[in-house]
């Protein structure tokens, strides 16, 4: 069982931490209430940007792609941490377990063709193919 009894010395040796501990956080305080900035700007008081004003909206708009580029690299990293568990026990597995991995990458190699395919992964704007009555033709 833990002894809850306290040593006089143990008792001494808390209450000196503890002072110490709060002297250092006043001279701290005092330090930096002395060296700190001493003039007061109108930017100081704004919410953000630590005193610099700032300039424009925060509220950002993306678009989607944005987000969906995101989202699959979320994934496709979290699937290379799967391999990258599978290499590290690479002797333990086998021949199976290199089948197995060998079918995981081929899968992640069709997901990533059918992305590719529907154009998830462009990051521009999307190009409209003119019909060819629209070329001229």
């Amino acid at each position: 069982m833990y002894a809850m009894d306290m040593t006089t010395e143990q008792f001494w040796s808390m209450t000196f931490y503890t002072l110490a501990v709060l002297l250092l956080i006043a001279m701290m305080l005092m330090l930096s209430h002395l060296l700190g900035q001493q003039r007061h700007d109108r930017a100081t008081d704004e919410p953000f940007e630590s005193g610099i004003v700032s300039v424009g909206s925060g509220r950002l708009r993306l678009s989607i792609g944005y987000f969906v580029i995101a989202i699959l690299f979320v994934i496709f990293d979290l699937e290379v941490i799967f391999l990258y568990a599978w290499a590290v026990a690479f002797e333990t597995v086998g021949v199976a377990g290199f089948i197995e991995a060998l079918v995981f990458i081929l899968i992640l190699l069709a997901a990533l063709a059918y992305l590719w395919r529907e154009g998830a992964l462009d990051w521009g704007p999307r190009q409209r193919s003119l019909a060819p009555r629209e070329r001229g033709q």
